[in-house]
């Protein structure tokens, strides 16, 4: 399928407060795509070059409190460093200095919460919006030894803390996942997805272990979330899956209230954890773990029931998404993955066909990212110098 976009190396149009600095739908996404084209020698630079122009052309942002993998200053240098570009190194260099200041600061401010005992926010730890999510960047960028500090947060936010008279996981978020006030959030939640939950720690861990980055208590850290998923599991084989998130009042269950079939997405649904934990399996050497991933990941490809709740072709949730993240799966499997993708890639061309693309240029949500992701065959990756999809932890 060809679904050559329209994006803009920087039009007029596209230019609203933040779209500079946004890798999710903005200008150093979009310049992911045209990294890999330059790369794969299908088009020159230029494009590039007016989108780096683009991102720098007000102050970039590196606030603390509104800076992070997606947004601002470490949104910005990820595309500079996936564009393995010569003109790009002297910005690169001043960037991360920023940077590291505000993963210090991050840092600092996290291990004082839990000095103090208090529950995290997920947007402290998470992909998206938090140390995973800046730890990633450090994964893509090779800084071994900030990277090494990052991860021995994780490992301590990985600890049970215990919250008046009950002792809860490290990882439990206070107030709701959609920050919308509800009742069955009032005592915090648990998210599991890739993106907001704990499948994204877990798979930064993995990650970095496998490349033979480690810390103290590592493996451990790895083992305590894996047998936290084990617990909140359900189906067997090509059935399993997890909940996207639980109230307390279903930890206290034992068990979540809907059982139904979720959106196989990357974001929250099974594909990601089923990612997050075939790499863990990887990284300490448990073949078994990593075998009920692959076969998760071949349920979410194959039931019908999970493919009806896909309603779109983006990567966060959609088509893109779940064919990227088991394409990646598929490169380490023990289980024949490929025909599966291959189906699947299939069923995405005629979403398309249908549907159209859409609307929004955006990487995450938009036409660059399923770009992206049908540039790449099924057993190769976009050959866009450093991997372009570090920052979706797939592997």
């Amino acid at each position: 399928m060809s679904t050559t976009t329209a994006a803009s190396p920087a039009g007029p149009a596209a230019m609203s407060a933040g779209w500079g600095q946004s890798l999710a739908d903005g200008a150093p996404g979009i310049a992911l795509l045209h990294i890999a084209r330059a790369h794969a020698g299908l088009a020159g630079w230029e494009p590039v070059h007016r989108l780096a122009q683009a991102m720098t052309r007000e102050p970039i942002q590196a606030h603390p409190e509104i800076t992070n993998l997606f947004q601002g200053a470490p949104a910005v240098a990820y595309a500079l460093h996936t564009a393995g570009h010569p003109g790009y190194h002297a910005a690169l260099a001043k960037l991360d200095h920023s940077i590291t200041d505000l993963i210090h600061a991050r840092l600092d401010a996290a291990h004082r919460r839990i000095d103090r005992g208090q529950l995290a926010h997920a947007r402290e730890y998470d992909l998206i919006n938090g140390l995973t999510g800046l730890g990633t960047y450090l994964l893509h960028r090779e800084d071994r030894d900030l990277l090494r500090d990052v991860l021995a947060y994780l490992v301590r936010l990985i600890q049970p803390i215990r919250v008046e008279t009950e002792t809860l996981p490290g990882w439990w978020a206070a107030g709701s996942p959609d920050r919308r006030q509800s009742p069955r959030w009032d005592d915090g939640h648990a998210g599991f997805g890739m993106a907001h939950g704990i499948a994204g720690p877990l798979a930064l861990l993995s990650a970095a272990m496998r490349r033979g980055v480690t810390v103290a208590g590592h493996g451990e850290a790895i083992r305590i979330i894996c047998i936290w998923l084990d617990q909140w599991r359900t189906g067997q084989s090509r059935q399993t899956c997890w909940p996207e998130v639980i109230s307390r009042d279903e930890l206290h269950a034992g068990t979540r209230t809907d059982l139904g079939s979720h959106r196989p997405s990357w974001c929250y649904g099974t594909p990601g954890i089923a990612r997050a934990l075939q790499l863990a399996g990887l990284a300490i050497g448990d073949p078994y773990r990593a075998w009920i991933a692959e076969q998760a990941l071949l349920g979410c490809l194959t039931d019908d029931r999970q493919l009806a709740h896909l309603t779109d072709a983006g990567l966060c949730h959609g088509w893109a998404g779940l064919i990227h993240t088991a394409r990646r799966a598929a490169a380490d499997a023990t289980s024949d993955l490929s025909v599966a993708v291959a189906a699947a890639v299939r069923l995405m061309d005629l979403h398309v066909r249908d549907h159209g693309l859409p609307a929004d240029d955006g990487f995450l949500e938009g036409a660059t990212g399923i770009e992206l992701v049908t540039m790449a065959d099924d057993s190769a990756d976009t050959p866009a110098g450093p991997n372009w999809n570090t920052c979706l932890l797939t592997g």
